[in-house]
């Protein structure tokens, strides 16, 4: 599983690493993030990219899983 660090990062950077990544044919990411608004920005595309997504908040920080 791949780790994306996008802490701190501003829209649409957190989208772009995902998509980024996600042209490695890996089946598994997770990405950290400390936005509501990059939270919902990549839930939205890995959604769309087909994956199922988890999301868990702790410490005003959200953590997303992506598996196909």
């Amino acid at each position: 599983m791949e780790i994306l660090d996008a802490r701190g990062l501003s829209c649409p950077e957190p989208v772009i690493m995902l998509s980024k990544a996600m042209m490695s044919k890996e089946n598994k990411y997770q990405m950290i993030v400390d936005s509501p608004t990059a939270k919902e920005n990549v839930s939205n595309y890995g959604k769309k990219q087909g994956y199922n997504v988890n999301i868990t908040e702790q410490n005003g920080e959200y953590t997303l899983t992506f598996t196909k």
